[in-house]
């Protein structure tokens, strides 16, 4: 094909996909504002919405949670097979001032332990079965205590609920600018062709409006997200503290965290010699994290035996 009848063509194309993409656009646009429009005051709009945030979330919960038990096949330890056990949950259930949890056994695929709050009496603490084998009583009572806490505080329940909570602002925020960014995809598309490059669009200048968009809405969504993770690696924290309090034995969970970090990735140590990691990926890894790195929490229990040991400071009168 001759190159006047190729400049030809692609104009063609390029007006053609300008055209399809503002109708496209007009059409976003007036499904907006058909919403818009029967929109219910501010202060119904918000309650709708966080009733339906509310009410999907603790569908999503509850679906969750039985899909999450049958994943690992957990089945429920009677206190006949394990007494000392049961005894030290009862007596942290009453210090904490919560239903003694179902305490279950399942696969979870690596040793570790989590508790799901609500909907099931007081709760559930599910206990991966190579625990038993790996950690000694004190280190499993700690193990139990911190998910105990967990279930106290209703840490699952929030957590749910938060994330619940971005889905649906983000929803109404692409939604919102669903016009934006299909019209500037269609002008910068458009152009594209036009000048004889589509596979260009994005360096045009509507192609760089559209990328501002995007990068903002999703630097604020990023953001929000961080500020979740954040909070859920305060809220370990703060089971970490209340175990070392009730089971008045820090060291314990301290030993019981080192055992399953090392068992969980055993050749770690050894990477850790031969590979060097800079300081960026580990600020990232610790940004998108639910839970603090082992060495921090090992460090904050160690303070809290400290404490213990040393009780509290008597004031000298002169």
């Amino acid at each position: 094909m001759r190159r006047p009848a190729l400049r030809v063509l692609m104009a063609v194309v390029g007006l053609t996909t300008l055209a399809v993409y503002l109708v496209a656009a007009y059409l976003v646009y007036l499904l907006v504002e058909a919403v818009w429009a029967v929109r219910p005051s501010p202060g119904t709009l918000l309650l709708s919405l966080a009733i339906a945030t509310l009410l999907s979330a603790y569908v999503s919960y509850q679906v969750g949670t039985a899909r999450l038990l049958r994943s690992v096949r957990a089945w429920e330890l009677t206190p006949e097979r394990a007494p000392a056990l049961y005894r030290r949950l009862s007596a942290y259930s009453e210090e904490l001032g919560i239903d003694e949890p179902h305490l279950l056994v399942g696969d979870v695929g690596q040793p570790n332990a989590f508790a799901l709050g609500g909907g099931l009496g007081g709760g559930v603490v599910v206990v991966d079965r190579r625990l038993f084998g790996l950690l000694t009583l004190d280190e499993l009572s700690a193990i139990v205590a911190h998910e105990l806490a967990h279930i106290d505080n209703r840490d699952s329940l929030v957590q749910t609920f938060g994330f619940s909570a971005l889905q649906t602002l983000t929803s109404l925020v692409l939604l919102a600018i669903l016009p934006v960014l299909v019209l500037t995809t269609g002008f910068a598309r458009g152009l594209a062709w036009l000048r004889g490059r589509p596979h260009e669009w994005e360096r045009t200048i509507p192609g760089l409006v559209r990328r501002v968009v995007e990068t903002g809405v999703s630097a604020g969504l990023f953001a929000l997200t961080l500020g979740l993770l954040a909070l859920s690696r305060r809220r370990e924290f703060a089971a970490d503290d209340r175990a070392a309090t009730v089971t008045g034995d820090p060291l314990a969970l301290a030993r019981a965290l080192r055992k399953i970090e090392r068992a969980t990735d055993p050749h770690r140590w050894l990477r850790s010699q031969l590979y060097v990691r800079g300081e960026e990926d580990d600020v990232l890894l610790r940004l998108l994290s639910t839970h603090p790195a082992t060495d921090e929490r090992v460090e904050r229990l160690r303070e809290h035996a400290d404490e213990r040991r040393s009780g509290p400071r008597r004031i000298e009168v002169e």
